[in-house]
């Protein structure tokens, strides 16, 4: 498979946030704010790339070889939240601010739906090594890209002459919704 297009589906056509409606938690959770959002993709992009590549490794060498393909849901969370321990204690020392920004929704990644579908579809898809790591890299920096361009909007939104109504969550879900019928627009392009 190309690369490239395997990159530019993951990270706007298949976008795991605005298309497939993965990890949407987050994805409203920590989009207050540009740095708490962006500061969220890049963990979030870290352990999707690390997980790719060690569940891929697992299933490959692991389960396939010796008949346990029904073990693979538990394998892949023990590693992502094995992961997303090693990036909260790393975060906790090197940026209490912004440990302290993304909360709870740190720990959350470990339940991100979108880590986990990741890492199955790669199986699903039998991506080789590279493609799974490429796989996991677009989706990241798509998970990135639609976090950080709903924490701009949010921003913007604060200084808008929003109906009361639409205060808070329900203006929130609009823009959302805008932004996923945007990127559906991207598979007429690929």
């Amino acid at each position: 498979m190309n690369l490239f297009l395997l990159f530019l589906s993951a990270l706007l056509v298949n976008n795991f946030v605005l298309v497939r409606f993965l990890g949407i938690c987050p994805f409203m959770g920590v989009s207050k704010d540009v740095d708490s959002a962006f500061g969220m993709g890049v963990a979030t992009t870290f352990v999707m790339v690390v997980a790719a590549a060690v569940t891929w490794l697992i299933e490959t060498f692991i389960l396939q070889p010796f008949g346990l393909p029904f073990l693979q849901t538990m394998a892949f969370i023990l590693v992502i939240a094995a992961l997303v321990q090693l990036v909260e204690m790393f975060l906790h020392k090197t940026s209490p601010a912004l440990y302290k920004a993304m909360g709870i929704f740190l720990p959350l990644i470990t339940t991100n739906c979108a880590i986990l579908g990741l890492a199955i579809m790669a199986v699903q898809n039998s991506y080789n090594f590279i493609e799974s790591v490429v796989f996991a890299l677009a989706a990241g920096l798509g998970f990135t890209l639609a976090l950080v361009l709903m924490a701009g909007i949010r921003e913007e939104l604060r200084f808008a002459d929003v109906p009361e109504p639409l205060l808070g969550a329900p203006i929130a879900f609009i823009c959302a919704g805008l932004l996923s019928l945007a990127f559906s627009g991207f598979a007429g392009l690929i």
